[in-house]
């Protein structure tokens, strides 16, 4: 027994005018994940962006299925594949205007090409030909982030300088659950609530980083409860139902647009797929697990609605595999081509003033290589 033990319970005692900040009951998320698909609130969804959305996503599951293929054939150096988070993919690119801004993960290469980033150059970067692949700035998206969670300072960083500026920007940073136990996650959160940063967090809770399941990574209710130790609002969804990622991040995003601060929402999912095409998931995962899930498919889920609603017949199907096997086909081509690379791109875009040890260093490469080609007459 302690000392404090013996005394009695310690209670300690509040300054006498102190009160909490911010009440932290509207801040915590519902005690489920929320639906719409199924549910009464179907009936309220906006019927076109239904079709939409899934026309999105049976092309997003083509192009993971493609995108996989490549990494077999020796076209893809790794591919991590989105195959059963494609609604989350799908929404959160869906959701932004033109204008704002998406911080993607290494995972969300499905929500870069939904964004309107070309298929190819999407994958540059897996492929390891270019730097990026794409240009940030022409499609308003942050080069995919390998390294955990680093880009959440960035979507920071911008949106409070967007604020700054009075430019009505939003910035919408994807990360999956592995991501939430890094500093930086810690870090970005922190910066957005005191600076009541225009940016909203997508968590992508998918049971795993890479083998470690969720519960050894966190004792929290859930991944969106961390959110009021932030004093941000936390909200929970099912990830697999596309309408309802799409609404709630809508809301988040138009509360980030009209001044009200950040939101971390935490959508609940599923990696069907190994993380990797270097991995082997069954060492860590059983098939009745990955099969329970395989039945609440994103695909199936909204497809069952809109047909139930009468707002998808199979001339819509087809005309959605249809234009998914196109895209496909389109990648399959083009990633088969061997690219022509020049070895002197290794310096551009390091810096827009090249340092004088990156000058020094071209010149030597430039010499090497004009050695080599004397070489070989």
């Amino acid at each position: 027994m302690t000392v404090m033990e013996q005394r009695g319970t310690y209670r300690p005692t509040p300054p006498p005018a102190w009160q909490p900040r911010t009440d932290p009951a509207p801040l915590l998320p519902d005690a489920v994940p929320y639906r719409v698909l199924g549910t009464d609130a179907a009936a309220q969804a906006d019927p076109e962006l239904m079709r939409r959305l899934y026309a999105q996503l049976v092309r997003g599951r083509r192009y993971n299925v493609q995108a996989t293929a490549l990494t077999k054939q020796g076209r893809l150096a790794v591919y991590p594949s989105s195959t059963g988070q494609e609604a989350c993919e799908v929404a959160a690119a869906l959701v932004l205007e033109e204008r704002d801004w998406l911080f993607p993960s290494y995972r969300d290469t499905l929500a870069v090409v939904a964004r309107g980033v070309d298929p190819v150059e999407a994958l540059t970067l897996l492929r390891g030909d270019w730097h990026t692949g794409y240009d940030p700035y022409e499609h308003r998206v942050a080069p995919l982030c390998t390294p955990l969670a680093t880009q959440l300072p960035h979507a920071v960083g911008l949106a409070h300088a967007a604020r700054l500026r009075g430019d009505d920007v939003v910035a919408l940073a994807m990360v999956g659950d592995g991501g939430t136990s890094e500093g930086d996650f810690h870090e970005a959160l922190n910066f957005a609530a005191v600076w009541q940063a225009p940016v909203v967090f997508l968590v992508q809770n998918n049971g795993f980083a890479i083998s470690v399941p969720l519960a050894k990574q966190t004792a929290a209710p859930s991944l969106a409860h961390k959110a009021v130790g932030y004093g941000m609002p936390g909200r929970l969804v099912d990830g697999n139902d596309a309408a309802a990622v799409h609404e709630v991040l809508a809301d988040a995003v138009r509360r980030a647009r009209e001044g009200g601060g950040p939101t971390l929402v935490e959508a609940v999912t599923y990696r069907i797929d190994a993380h990797t095409n270097a991995d082997d998931a069954t060492r860590y995962r059983g098939d009745a697990e990955v099969q329970t899930w395989r039945e609440h498919d994103p695909i199936q889920l909204l497809e069952r609605e809109l047909t139930a609603r009468g707002l998808l017949d199979e001339d819509a199907r087809r005309s959605a595999r249809d234009a998914a096997e196109a895209m496909a086909a389109d990648l399959r081509a083009r990633m088969n081509q061997d690219p022509v690379l020049d070895p002197m791109d290794l310096f551009s875009h390091v810096y827009a003033e090249p340092t004088p040890q990156l000058r020094e260093q071209q010149a030597l490469l430039r010499a090497e290589l004009e050695a080599e080609q004397e070489g070989a007459h």
